[in-house]
């Protein structure tokens, strides 16, 4: 599984993306439905892209709260599992040590600039 932080990926780029958080969210979750693999893909979005919907290849899980209070949850239900977690966040990454999985930072899945 790929567990996408979205508000954190999307905030790595300065493309203009605090004008509209929904249609960043958009644009990334199209972004990687379009990736190449069979992998289930779980992009975690937070605030004004709650609304987002999920379309084949990536299920959109809109964290009622914090995104990174949510992806801890889904790692935790997840334990001994493959799990691979999208985020730059250094904090969030401290939190997911104690799963075990491993983090990627955002150009894994989203190319800079």
């Amino acid at each position: 599984m790929l567990i996408v932080d979205g508000a954190n990926v999307v905030g790595s780029v300065p493309d203009g993306w605090w004008r509209d958080r929904r249609g960043a969210a958009e644009r990334l979750r199209d972004l990687l439905a379009a990736r190449e693999g069979d992998e289930e893909i779980v992009l975690v979005v937070e605030g004004a892209a709650r609304g987002v919907e999920s379309v084949p290849g990536v299920r959109v899980d809109p964290a009622p709260g914090s995104g990174d209070d949510r992806i801890v949850q889904l790692v935790a239900a997840r334990a001994g599992r493959d799990c691979v977690v999208v985020t730059a966040d250094r904090g969030l990454r401290t939190r997911l040590r104690a799963y075990g999985v491993r983090c990627v930072g955002p150009r894994t899945v989203r190319p800079a600039g």
